[in-house]
């Protein structure tokens, strides 16, 4: 009797007990854009109001096969966050955390975006953090910038659910009233500590946005710029890297041509799928998507 109770037993638990699950390899989708709003009369959402520029953000957030539950944002303005977090919420569903930055000019004052198109004040050019359905923590760093320009800054979320670091930035430009000096000395040291910003003990780093530099293989800019992106690819690995080549698609264009100025950089040994969405006359630059399987 009592060997036929432990036998009954037995069958219950194999009838009751979960097989255990395999779990897939974590995912995190990551956009970046810049939106080209602020100060540059060229670009469809300059002057655009606070609304308009939330909703166009939403739409490439939820319009292409990557839909990012963190976006990177550049040449944004502030005075469009509010706008911003409530077109994600509302077109994603989902609960969305906003962060900026503001750049300040040489003076120190804000770097203000023109005004809408009524006339409203628009807050300050900034770079944004969005970051959807998580516990995340928000840190900004300053970057060494020329003195004679805009300062710049790396902002980051801490992803602790996830054990990942994410961080965004627009640096320095290679123009004449920017990163003027031989050998593109702001870059370098913009995409050292960029990198040192965005590596934490027990966390996985991804990192990018508009880094002003062209890919170290792609004849593009100078040499020296080329030479400054080229240890981002040495750590990491870049996601629209073609084969051994250090370059991919064009992400921005201007009257002198096209080249490739967005990046989105995950860790080695990690699987990437990258989507770029076509240029259309709302900005210079396309948003660029990644897909991480760590």
């Amino acid at each position: 009797m009592k060997g036929r109770l432990i036998l009954a037993a037995a069958a219950l638990l194999a009838v009751t007990s979960p097989a255990p699950v395999r779990e897939g390899r974590p995912e995190l989708a990551v956009m970046t854009w810049n939106t080209c709003a602020g100060t540059n009369s060229d670009c469809g959402l300059y002057r655009a109001d606070a609304a308009t520029l939330g909703e166009t953000v939403a739409r490439y957030a939820t319009d292409r096969p990557i839909r990012p539950g963190v976006i990177l944002l550049q040449e944004f303005c502030t005075g469009a966050d509010d706008a911003l977090r409530r077109a994600l919420t509302a077109r994603t569903g989902r609960s969305w955390s906003v962060r900026s930055w503001a750049l300040p000019g040489a003076d120190g004052a804000p770097y203000l975006c023109h005004p809408d198109r009524a006339g409203r004040p628009r807050g300050a050019a900034s770079i944004v953090l969005a970051v959807a359905d998580e516990p995340v923590t928000f840190q900004v760093f300053p970057l060494p910038s020329p003195p004679w320009y805009v300062g710049r800054a790396v902002l980051c979320a801490t992803l602790p659910g996830r054990k990942v670091r994410v961080c965004g930035t627009h640096l320095s430009s290679g123009r004449a009233d920017d990163d003027r000096q031989p050998g593109a000395p702001y870059r370098t040291r913009q995409v050292t500590e960029l990198m040192a910003h965005a590596a934490v003990p027990g966390y996985r780093s991804v990192f990018g946005g508009d880094l002003n530099i062209a890919p170290p293989d792609s004849g593009d800019g100078t040499a020296a710029a080329r030479r400054a992106i080229a240890p981002a690819y040495r750590a990491y690995q870049e996601c629209d890297r073609r084969g051994t080549a250090r370059t991919g698609q064009w992400t921005h264009r201007n009257q002198a041509g096209t080249k490739k100025l967005d990046y989105l950089f995950a860790p080695h040994g990690t699987r990437v799928r990258c989507d770029l969405a076509p240029l259309t006359p709302l900005s210079d630059h396309r948003p660029l998507y990644l897909r991480v399987s760590f």
